[in-house]
């Protein structure tokens, strides 16, 4: 028997043949260097492997095959096929056959046989047996690669999950290298993304993401370094697509995937699936938005009925809706009487009787004593509003910040307004003023939920000024006591027919 066959391999197939003739110099060397590539080869195969000559004999076993049936490529190497050794009696000539029908079927051919191990277990392995062809292209054997059925099962379920997971998957996934570029992508996340799934590969996320591109390297790079976090996370991102930017929520996981091939774990970059919760978000923002404005307006009416002074209750109202909805808010009463809003021929004039601090955070004050109108010009939001008798939006736009403090301070608001909501002051079926609420470059634009929530707040605030315009008319009541006398008087005196600063006063617009 030849050296490789001795040592359970050999450099090409067929039965014993004499030994070569002892060769020198370098030729020897570069025989026993191939003889020995071919062992290593062989032997370091994740699968077992055997092979079998056209007459069946064994002529290599590998020390996989070793460790699966127990035989070592001593005991195997030589056998006429499997025999009396590795299968059963009554299963050996089926097997036999259908191996050896390998030879000469085209391709690679899959069984499943139970071969038996030297300690007379029953091992079911799933076999790839294909032909071996000589020098002059005929069949001259028959390789057989095989390995247990759980295994090869595992290895399918593993392949399976990864094309399902790049194929049909319900939420993103995105692999990402060691450069953190995108390096397979599947085609829920391509969607995501608003490319195509090969548009996406290797380009950085910043061509990607809009916003949130630096969140979202953080989390990888921390994932290469660390390792898969113990939590889900939500990420606000920003994402370019053909009707324009964006903003979606993304719940992520992220895993590090490090190849198996190696001793030491080596990163290969990280798995990233993430599900668009962007509706489900935005649900629960709402829904957390309407609670507590919700109960800023009980707090509101609440202590808006402890107030004396129906002024008073103007800024209560005034105070409580700024809280997380703008950052100024401002009052104007209709000079020279109320409008219905069926576009009579009085001139808009409006007044402003209450404001909140432009500069910092502080309470509303009630502002305007001398009644001189505000210089609003033809077109103004706040007018616009009070013709209509209906809610209006405005906005500088996207446009740099000495053109949108223009813009404000062309409207007589505070020069770092940018957003602008207007909400008719309506009793009784007449415009009694407008309320305008600002917001800051901080903030986001006024949305529709907001006008909604600023006419609630107008409602209440138009039934206090009409209230104070009821007690102004109806004169003190008949006195009670020394409490309520001088309750009637101070009514009297702050709500009288000429106001308090006389005729003219701001208080004093209402119809008689």
């Amino acid at each position: 028997m030849s050296a490789s066959r001795r040592s359970g391999t050999t450099d090409e197939l067929g039965p014993d043949e004499p030994e070569p003739p002892e060769r020198g110099g370098a030729a020897s060397a570069e025989h026993i260097g191939g003889s020995d590539l071919l062992a290593a080869l062989l032997d370091g195969m994740d699968a077992a492997l055997c092979a079998f000559d056209a007459d069946g004999v064994v002529t290599h076993w590998n020390r996989e095959a070793e460790r699966i049936l127990g035989w070592s490529a001593a005991e195997a190497v030589g056998r006429q096929g499997f025999a009396g050794w590795a299968v059963r009696a009554a299963d050996a000539e089926e097997i036999e056959r259908r191996l050896m029908a390998a030879m000469h079927a085209p391709g690679r051919q899959v069984h499943e046989f139970a071969l038996v191990t030297k300690d007379g277990g029953r091992v079911l392995v799933r076999t790839q047996s294909a032909a071996v062809r000589g020098p002059d292209g005929e069949p001259a054997g028959v390789y057989c690669a095989f390995s247990e059925v759980h295994a090869q099962i595992d290895l399918e379920r593993s392949i399976a999950l990864s094309e399902a997971l790049l194929e049909d998957a319900s939420w993103g996934v995105v692999l990402v290298d060691a450069d953190l570029r995108p390096a397979v992508v599947n085609a829920h996340a391509a969607r995501a993304l608003g490319s195509g799934r090969t548009a996406v590969l290797g380009r950085p996320l910043g061509d990607l993401l809009t916003h949130g591109v630096e969140e979202v390297e953080s989390a990888l790079t921390h994932v290469l370094a660390e390792g898969a976090p113990p939590a889900l996370t939500e990420m606000w991102v920003g994402v370019r697509t053909p009707d324009g930017e964006q903003r979606r929520c993304w719940r992520s996981g992220f895993l590090r995937l490090a190849s198996p091939l190696a001793e030491e774990p080596v990163p290969l970059g990280v798995g990233w699936l993430f599900q668009d919760v962007t509706e489900t978000k935005q649900g629960e923002q709402e829904a957390s938005v309407l609670r507590f404005r919700t109960n800023q307006m009980h707090r509101a009416a609440r202590a808006a009925a402890e107030c004396e002074d129906p002024a008073e209750a103007v800024t209560v109202h005034l105070d409580f809706a700024l809280a997380g909805f703008a950052d100024h808010a401002l009052i104007d009463r209709v000079a020279g009487g109320t409008t219905s809003g069926d576009g009579g021929t009085t001139p808009l004039r409006l007044v402003r009787i209450a404001e909140t601090p432009s500069g910092g955070p502080g309470p509303a004050a009630l502002t305007g004593r001398a009644g001189l109108p505000v210089r609003y010009a033809e077109g103004h939001p706040a007018l616009q509003c009070v013709a209509r008798a209906g809610s209006v939006r405005a906005g500088s736009g996207a446009v740099p910040q000495e053109r949108s403090a223009e813009w404000a301070r062309g409207r007589q608001w505070p020069q770092d307004t940018v957003h602008a909501l207007c909400a008719a002051l309506r009793s009784r079926g007449r415009t009694l003023g407008v309320v305008t609420f600002l917001r800051g470059r901080g903030r986001t634009a006024f949305e529709r939920s907001d006008t909604t929530y600023a006419e609630d707040v107008a409602l209440r605030i138009a039934a206090a000024l009409d209230l104070a315009d009821t007690a102004r008319t109806a004169g003190p009541e008949e006195p009670r006591g020394r409490e309520g006398s001088e309750g009637a008087e101070k009514a009297a005196g702050s709500w009288g027919p000429e106001g308090p600063e006389g005729p003219g006063g701001p208080w004093a617009q209402g119809e008689r």
